[in-house]
């Protein structure tokens, strides 16, 4: 071959390895990246080409697929009940994407995960048309009926969780003011419309926002219940009624400033089951201030604070602060100053408190499944710590009780051979205590059997409610207690 010929051939040579590397290139390195760009219409076509899985509780789906009426996206969905089980959801649109448990497990329900390969191509090979895998929750209807409508009848904004002790199932997670994820499914005008409609800087409410998981208040009083196990945990008191070391008044340390009490309370040397039963400020605050910061905030940690809870949705990580100094301890002791919580937090305290001491770690997905319910994956209940232990945890539950059977809680009561045991909290809100507190409130059940089916956390922020009528046992009490019976009654 003469000199020209072979760079000729030499020159083609490598414009077809050029070309090869390229194709290659595309093929294996960036595939996945062109596969999930938003400029890749094709591919979005492909994810609404058929019926998406379902969410399903107690066997039953609240989601739905129905064929669009316009547009290149062939299915969109549906919601049962939608407002109710937004916060369990959240929403999968054709315009705006997703979220939360529609979001996490996308590719099970619309069947493109790699675990429903082998499901896919038995279909394929049946004719049948492609389907998406189910996602089981652990909740319960009843319990989040009775949890949404109590929300809804008292009106202004809340939150309720509810729990499982002894799994870690979360039964009922409810956020209202809520939204309807069906009236943004698709990808029109009108669905624009309605989502900009529910954006917070158009709607204050901010009816999207999951204040069960993603809104951290002040716990108020129900943090007491925290301070009352750093308390016996650490062996200041070993039992609930040896009388406590709490002067009254009492002026917190490095201040001249007293911590009050609300109204005329036997607080002075109270035992700790007085204590919480009237709620009494002084003898907690000063519980915290004598632990100290540390002990105080090993003790919150152990209850999940200063950590974000994956269930699998994100929640917030609750704020038990570290540095402070006495005064500022006894405060957040309290559950003020910086002390923040989520109401997942929350029910998690209630939680670990009627398990004997034993935490674990909240969950809302049963298990994955196929479209013909062969199972995928399921989940297990894991222990996530131990805050208490099992002797000082039946010392808590006996104080917790005095405060249903006799303190501020009393509007918890169920009867029927049912032991509640509960907190109340009014915590402070706002600049100088101006705004309308929050009204908690947290418990569990006890049957006769002494298994503990349920625990509950409840707060109610209400802006237009009279000040003077906000009171945990007053609000959230009563909500609390028909959703701890809804729970119990679809056991019977």
């Amino acid at each position: 071959m003469n000199k020209p010929l072979r760079r000729i051939a030499i020159f083609c040579g490598l414009l077809v390895l050029a070309l090869l590397i390229r194709d290659n290139w595309l093929q294996y390195v960036k595939a996945d990246e062109l596969r999930t760009q938003t400029e890749n219409r094709r591919v979005a076509i492909e994810r609404y080409a058929n019926p998406r899985g379902d969410i399903i509780v107690d066997g039953e789906p609240i989601t739905g697929s129905v064929v669009a009426k316009n547009g290149d996206f062939k299915y969109k969905r549906t919601y049962k009940n939608g407002p109710m089980w937004a916060p369990v959801t959240g929403y999968s649109s054709q315009a705006f994407d997703g979220s939360q448990l529609e979001k996490i497990n996308d590719g099970i329900l619309t069947g493109n995960d790699d675990r429903l390969f082998f499901r896919n191509t038995l279909d394929m090979i049946t004719g049948k048309q492609k389907q998406g895998g189910n996602v089981v929750t652990t909740l319960n209807a009843a319990a989040q009926k009775a949890a949404y409508n109590g929300l809804k009848e008292r009106g202004g904004k809340g939150a309720v969780v509810a729990l499982e002790p002894s799994t870690g199932k979360i039964l009922a997670l409810a956020s209202y003011p809520s939204y309807d994820p069906s009236s943004f499914a698709g990808n029109t005008n009108k669905d624009a419309k309605a989502w900009n409609s529910l954006q917070k800087n158009n709607n204050p409410a901010d009816p999207m926002q999951n204040r069960a998981l993603r809104e951290t208040y002040p716990p108020g009083s129900t943090f007491k219940v925290v301070t009352a196990a750093a308390a016996l945990e650490n062996g200041k008191y070993t039992s609930a009624d040896q009388p406590t070391d709490s002067p009254l008044p009492w002026t917190m340390p490095g201040t001249t400033t007293q911590l009050k009490n609300e109204g005329s309370i036997p607080c002075k040397n109270a035992t700790m089951r007085v204590a919480l039963q009237y709620s009494c400020n002084t003898v907690f605050g000063k519980i915290g201030s004598d632990l100290g910061n540390d002990k105080m905030l090993a003790e919150a940690k152990k209850f999940g604070f200063a950590a974000e809870q994956f269930t699998p949705i994100r929640s917030n990580a609750s704020v038990f602060s570290s540095g402070m100094n006495q005064s500022q301890t006894a405060l957040s002791s309290i559950g003020q100053y910086n002390t923040a919580a989520t109401p997942l937090q929350m029910a998690m305290v209630a939680s670990a408190v009627a398990n004997d001491g034993k935490l674990m770690k909240p969950y809302m997905v049963s298990e994955l499944s196929t479209h013909n319910l062969d199972v995928i994956e399921q989940t297990k209940p894991q222990e996530l710590s131990q805050p208490l232990s099992t002797q000082n945890a039946q010392i808590l539950q006996q104080m917790m009780e005095t405060v249903v059977e006799k303190g501020t809680g009393t509007n918890a009561q169920i009867g029927g051979g049912v032991t509640v045991g509960g907190k109340t909290g009014t915590a402070q809100h706002g600049v100088a205590n101006s705004a309308n507190p929050y009204a908690w409130f947290i418990s569990f059940a006890k049957l006769s059997d002494g298994s503990s089916p349920v625990a509950v956390a409840v707060v109610i922020e209400d802006e237009s409610a009279n000040r003077d009528d906000i009171s945990g046992g007053g609000l959230a009490a009563p909500i609390a207690k028909d959703v701890m019976k809804a729970v119990i009654d679809a056991k019977k």
